[in-house]
């Protein structure tokens, strides 16, 4: 026996044929010429791990070697043709730079490359609203127009005629696959007459003119959360554009901007007002209503407050989107004048100036 093909592969001479494929996988991964670039020890290797592996995992291959000790010329049925690998001449070219993982990918089970034609998810849609300052910290439900892409009633999201049908692929039985055969090897991969589909269709549907979609004008009822600001995204699932092949639509974005208010200044979840008092309500101290997002709130002015200050309305703000909470409002007073021109009050403001003692400005040393 001049070569002992077991031994090669590391069996024993009983192994099964699941054993046989199982060992030389590994080993062919191991010293696939890929992998060991420039190496002839492990080229050589190779080669003769193939040469093992075409006769052992072929039953009448395997049969002649085992009674005879060799194969081909000599050999009892063995046909006057010498043996061959039929790994000779194979091409690798398609696989890409990474050809032999692809390739072995593909020989040896593993991930297996995807149908080219399969649902796919349709596009999101956006959508621009401006809403007013109140419905954005109420909540809105509103109705939209709007034009999206939607499955051909017609023809059923097929692309082609309902009474044409859709019959099996005759290359492949309606599988999609087909077995490509290169020497011993044999491996499965896309059908290329119906391009992994399993089926060829029929006559294009005139209505969707073969894409299966058709852009269709609706009404849709959206709902607005409490407490959306300028910027804020709101998502309406299933909303946007039905997919192509049977794929699921994907989903709305509405956009917001919101309007601003003539008296009210948010920031966040807090709100800003700006509250004229006079000057008596000033010195003198005062409760005020106060008006908020929610009705008049009443507020202390303290005797003695000064322009410009602020006080707080704890959770009077905007709702904060997601959460049971919500910001506070603060209002910053703002002292108005009498009127000058009043005869009465600029009698009334010389006799304040002159019960009032010393002028506060003369304290000030600005050396």
């Amino acid at each position: 026996m001049e070569k002992d093909y077991y031994r090669t592969l590391g069996v024993e001479r009983k192994a099964s044929a699941a054993e046989i494929k199982k060992a030389y996988r590994k080993l062919a991964r191991k010293y696939h010429p890929d992998l060991n670039p420039g190496d002839k020890a492990a080229e050589a290797r190779f080669k003769e791990i193939q040469e093992a592996y075409a006769v052992l995992s072929d039953s009448k291959k395997r049969s002649q070697y085992d009674q005879f000790g060799f194969v081909g010329e000599g050999a009892p049925g063995g046909g006057g043709r010498p043996y061959s690998s039929g790994f000779e001449g194979f091409d690798f070219s398609g696989y890409g730079t990474s050809s032999f993982s692809d390739f072995f990918e593909s020989l040896f089970g593993g991930a297996t490359r995807a149908a080219r034609v399969e649902p796919e998810k349709g596009e999101d849609l956006h959508y621009s609203m401006r809403i007013g300052f109140e419905d954005a910290i109420t909540g809105l439900q509103t109705r939209i127009q709007l034009s999206r892409m939607v499955a051909c009633t017609q023809c059923q999201g097929r692309g082609f005629r309902s009474s044409s049908g859709q019959r099996a692929c005759p290359s492949c039985g309606g599988t999609g696959r087909a077995q490509v055969q290169r020497g011993f090897m044999r491996f499965s991969t896309d059908c290329p007459a119906c391009q992994g589909r399993g089926g060829v269709q029929g006559e294009e549907c005139p209505v969707c003119h073969g894409q299966g979609l058709v852009q269709k004008t609706e009404f849709i009822n959206v709902k607005i959360p409490a407490g959306v600001d300028t910027g804020s995204k709101v998502r309406v699932p299933g909303k946007g554009n039905v997919g192509r092949n049977g794929g699921p639509a994907s989903d709305l974005f509405i956009s917001i901007d919101v309007s601003p208010h003539p008296i009210f200044r948010r920031e966040g979840p807090n709100i800003y007002l700006k509250l004229p008092i006079t000057v008596p309500e000033a010195t003198l101290g005062a409760k005020i209503d106060v008006p908020t997002l929610y009705g008049e709130r009443m507020i202390k002015i303290p005797p003695g407050t000064k322009s410009g200050q602020k006080f707080r309305l704890k959770e009077m703000g905007a709702p904060v989107p997601g959460r049971r909470a919500r910001g506070d409002q603060f209002v910053e007073v703002l002292i108005v004048p009498p009127p000058f021109d009043d005869q009465k009050v600029r009698e009334l403001m010389k006799e304040l100036e002159r019960i009032s003692g010393e002028n506060p400005r003369k304290k000030m040393d600005i050396h």
